[in-house]
């Protein structure tokens, strides 16, 4: 057995078990992919697919327990090329970031700027997406640190830790009603056409959780994964907006917009940073961390990592 029939096998779960795709994903044949997987069954005596012809169809009991060691030997594999490049290279590499729009946008900049001053050498990869999709590229070791708010925690292969609290916020047009009021209320905000998030981006799972206790119907006029589009599209009078705080900072650019805090109603929501369970993780990989928020450092980390702490709440 070798490393490729393992990366075979794996590819081909990936792809609903079509060859075809994960053959051109691995930049080879399809009928290699095949014989390779057939040649790894016959070699350890038990079918990882059941089949309909040619056609894979499902994963057999055996092929679980066959995926499952697959997935730490090419963790391991992943590890020992890691620990190659932090030894022969300690300040020199690529950090990838998976995180959502929001994040790259309005947190980032300074953490990464910071990190480059102090590794030089050290290319930054952004990869953005929803929530979800953060998650995958972590797991698939596309990226090694991910960071969003939703979803990171729900996921037994990934180590999460709390990075930063922030709330939603309101903004409107300075010459608005709501602008007058001292005190806002869910109710307040049912009344006007609302422009907010994506549902599976930037906390928005709290915000239609509040109106619904409420038993409020909303009008949700315009649903975006970006603040700055959000924000325009408040300019042009479609509506008031829900915002993350972040993407308000007092830069100048937000001086024609009311803005008003809306964590008495939404509540707070946690930023959280992840990292696949087990892996290896270079030196500059905990700096960044570290840059994030002071409340990580690389002993906590690292405790995390090798299943010897508890869980924290901030």
């Amino acid at each position: 057995m070798n490393l490729h029939q393992f990366r075979f096998v794996q590819e081909a779960v990936r792809r609903n078990l079509n060859l075809t795709e994960a053959a051109k994903a691995l930049h080879t044949s399809q009928p290699g992919v095949s014989k390779a997987i057939i040649e790894l069954e016959e070699e350890l005596g038990v079918e990882i697919f059941a089949r309909h012809g040619k056609r894979l169809k499902r994963v057999t009991e055996p092929g679980q327990h066959v995926l499952k060691s697959i997935e730490l030997i090419m963790r391991e594999v992943g590890n020992l090329k890691r620990i190659g490049e932090q030894f022969s290279a300690e300040d020199s590499g690529t950090l990838s970031i998976a995180t959502t729009h929001t994040q790259a946008r309005y947190v980032l900049p300074v953490p990464v700027a910071k990190l480059r001053e102090a590794y030089p050498k050290v290319n930054v990869s952004l990869h953005q997406g929803s929530p979800d999709q953060v998650a995958r590229m972590v797991l698939d070791e596309i990226a090694e640190i991910g960071i969003a708010t939703e979803s990171l925690s729900d996921y037994p292969d990934l180590v999460t830790l709390p990075c930063y609290e922030w709330q939603h916020v309101l903004v409107l047009p300075k010459d608005h009603a709501l602008a007058r009021k001292d005190r806002i209320t869910l109710e307040d905000l049912a009344a006007e056409p609302i422009i907010t998030y994506h549902p599976s981006f930037t906390g928005r799972t709290r915000i239609d959780a509040a109106f619904a206790q409420r038993k409020l119907q909303p009008r949700m006029a315009l649903e975006a994964i970006d603040s700055d589009v959000i924000k325009t599209y408040v300019r042009l009078g479609l509506g008031i907006g829900i915002v993350a705080e972040m993407a308000v900072r007092d830069d100048g650019s937000n001086s024609d917009l009311a803005v008003r805090p809306l964590g008495a109603l939404f509540g707070q929501n946690i930023a959280r940073v992840a990292f696949k369970r087990s892996a290896y993780l270079r030196n500059f990989v905990y700096k960044f961390a570290e840059l994030l928020s002071d409340r990580l450092d690389r002993n906590l980390i690292a405790k995390h990592m090798s299943g010897h702490a508890n869980d924290y709440e901030l």
